[in-house]
């Protein structure tokens, strides 16, 4: 061979080697926006969401204390669930006392209320944190992310208690259709 012919095979395979290079390089997409930073938010997502089995809540709260930050974000997750097991509950005895007969509709929605309120109250002490994870900011300050849980069916056990312990509503009282009801408003939340 002679030495033009050796120095275009070099150069073949070398522009051959680039550009598969080049082409393997560009085929990873990315997924940014120029002028824009992904933030990372940890505790959050699919897996930190309520769903047919667990009230899910999570929070971010940051301060210059370590400790002061986790509990102002457990203190916002909790104020979180309470709103969203109000809402569910709500849904679930306004179905529920619509379906049945006997007291007047308001008075069992009234004292069904207070009850909710009352679970809600109760239940939020058994909350189980799921995640938890602290970060310290540029500032210096303490950030942190927490997640929170209550099974459903324990906020099922205790306001199944409330209501057979009610001597004015258990009257009225079916426990089997509540059940199905909580359920059905549960499984709202997939």
């Amino acid at each position: 061979m002679n030495y033009f012919t050796k120095k275009s095979i070099t150069i073949i395979v070398v522009a051959v080697t680039i550009i598969g290079f080049t082409q393997c390089k560009s085929s990873k997409k990315t997924t940014t926006v120029p002028g824009e930073v992904e933030v990372i938010t940890h505790c959050s997502g699919p897996d930190y969401s309520s769903n047919k089995d667990f009230f899910r809540a999570n929070a971010i709260a940051e301060s210059m204390d370590q400790q002061v930050s986790r509990q102002k974000a457990l203190t916002q997750a909790r104020s979180q669930l309470a709103q969203q097991m109000q809402v569910r509950l709500k849904n679930v005895t306004d179905a529920y006392v619509n379906s049945t007969s006997g007291n007047t509709v308001e008075n069992l929605e009234q004292r069904y209320e207070g009850l909710t309120r009352e679970v809600t109250d109760q239940k939020l002490s058994g909350t189980r944190t799921i995640c938890e994870k602290t970060t310290k900011t540029q500032a210096g300050n303490f950030k942190t992310y927490v997640a929170i849980e209550l099974s459903g069916e324990d906020v099922l056990g205790a306001m199944n208690a409330k209501l057979s312990g009610d001597e004015k509503l258990r009257i009225d009282y079916d426990y089997e259709k509540f059940k199905k009801t909580f359920e059905e408003e549960m499984g709202k939340m997939q």
